[in-house]
């Protein structure tokens, strides 16, 4: 059957249109037409016949399988208006339109951030991404979007898995790398004993990690910790709970507290909401008094420990479950306030901002949708978007984060 390509939808598969009706046609590009046959939907193997003059071949070895990478055979330029476009979609469609301030694209190889799957085999072990659809785990050889220090650990992470992994057990390694060394967070790993974790401090020590996390199943991690796996973040440094948030690159990382910068300056009092481990608080108290609030006390300990000494402004913080108990209007009197909520967005905290007179608003976004509805939230309160600032960190994925920078009509 023969498809002519519509569009991406919002995962980044085409929208493929036939004279039956509509199908999703992965690793295709709009304006292509292709041949396939749908089942439930979706079309598997599309062969394209005529292709865009946007596609690309993609530089991967593992891209048609894995599941990390789903743009990679779009050009650099349509990816990036393609992102912009879905932020810009979303806020259409809540009858908002906003300028764009400016695009941020983290480069090749700058992920020092991943979470990977680990799975015990006959002959050894799989570490990678899921494939596209499904628990199929693609055994990486190569990537094109993890730091050179994330990739060099695929043999080690292999040993871990080896070691750690039940026979049908599936491990999830979080990987980061910091200035100290590798730090690495395993979930669903055999239950810590004598003997296994002599075996997983032997590992660390040949790998050289700055701190190696273990949790099995129905137990709290267990750390093996030879260095702090310290981050800096403004003159701070942070030791982030294991496997806990961060931003996935630090090029990505910069752009949203550039942005974030701009949008609150000159402000004396600051108020972060889901702050988690100080990426906004701690650079802003160079400048700013910050009250820091999150839900997990976890990332509130790291903040609070990286303050010491650091030489801030006085930073107070608060945990706090902000999608149940936001702050009401008689708790949000700061001259800024900076919002960076989950993928759920923050309903109910918009809500009440949206009752608040003037004041400076940066609001960080990692999901369209959720944003656009917490802005047309804003918006009904007598707020308007001034600039929009996009920042693609999650390179070929069809992951988007915004910064945004509201003030009162």
């Amino acid at each position: 059957m023969i498809w002519d390509v519509a569009r991406l939808g919002r995962k980044g598969d085409g929208v493929a249109i036939s004279g039956e009706g509509r199908a999703l046609a992965a690793l295709t590009l709009p304006g292509e037409t292709v041949e396939g046959e749908a089942r439930d939907g979706r079309i598997a193997a599309p062969r394209i016949l005529t292709p865009s003059p946007d596609r690309v071949r993609a530089p991967c070895p593992h891209y048609r399988a894995c599941g990390g990478c789903t743009l990679m055979h779009g050009s650099e330029d349509f990816v990036k208006a393609w992102k912009v476009g879905v932020v810009t979609e979303a806020l259409r469609a809540q009858g908002l339109s906003v300028p764009i301030a400016g695009v941020h694209v983290s480069p090749p190889r700058s992920r020092r951030r991943a979470v990977l799957s680990g799975r015990r085999t006959k002959k050894g072990a799989l570490v990678g991404f899921h494939a596209r659809a499904s628990d199929v785990i693609v055994d990486l050889a190569e990537c094109h979007v993890l730091r050179p220090a994330l990739l060099s650990a695929l043999p080690l992470l292999r040993e871990l898995t080896v070691t750690g992994a039940s026979r049908a057990g599936e491990l999830s390694l979080t990987v980061t790398e910091t200035p100290a060394g590798l730090d690495i967070a395993v979930a669903g790993g055999k239950p810590m004993e004598p003997a296994l974790f002599s075996a997983l401090a032997a590992l660390a020590e040949r790998g050289d990690l700055a701190r190696l996390t273990w949790a099995g199943p129905d137990q709290q991690g267990q750390s093996i910790t030879r260095r702090p796996p310290a981050l800096p973040m403004g003159r701070a440094q942070v030791v982030p709970p294991p496997g806990g948030f961060l931003q996935a690159t630090t090029e990505g990382e910069a752009a949203l507290l550039s942005a974030v910068r701009d949008i609150t300056r000159g402000a004396a009092r600051l108020l972060d909401l889901f702050c988690g481990c100080g990426t906004f608080t701690l650079p802003l108290a160079e400048t700013a008094e910050v009250h820091a609030v999150e839900g997990l006390a976890a990332p509130i300990a790291a903040l609070r420990d990286a303050a010491r000494g650091a030489g801030l402004r006085r930073i107070t913080t608060e945990i706090r479950d902000l999608s149940r108990r936001p702050l009401l209007p008689d708790e949000l009197g700061y001259d800024a306030i900076v919002i960076d909520p989950p993928r759920a967005g923050a309903e109910a905290q918009a809500r009440e901002i949206a009752r608040i007179g003037a004041a400076k608003l940066a609001w960080v976004s990692c999901d369209p949708v959720t944003f656009a509805r917490d802005a047309r939230i804003l918006a009904q309160g007598g707020w308007t978007i001034s600039r929009l600032f996009v920042i693609d960190q999650f390179r070929w994925s069809p992951h988007v984060e915004t910064v945004a920078e509201f003030r009162r009509s």
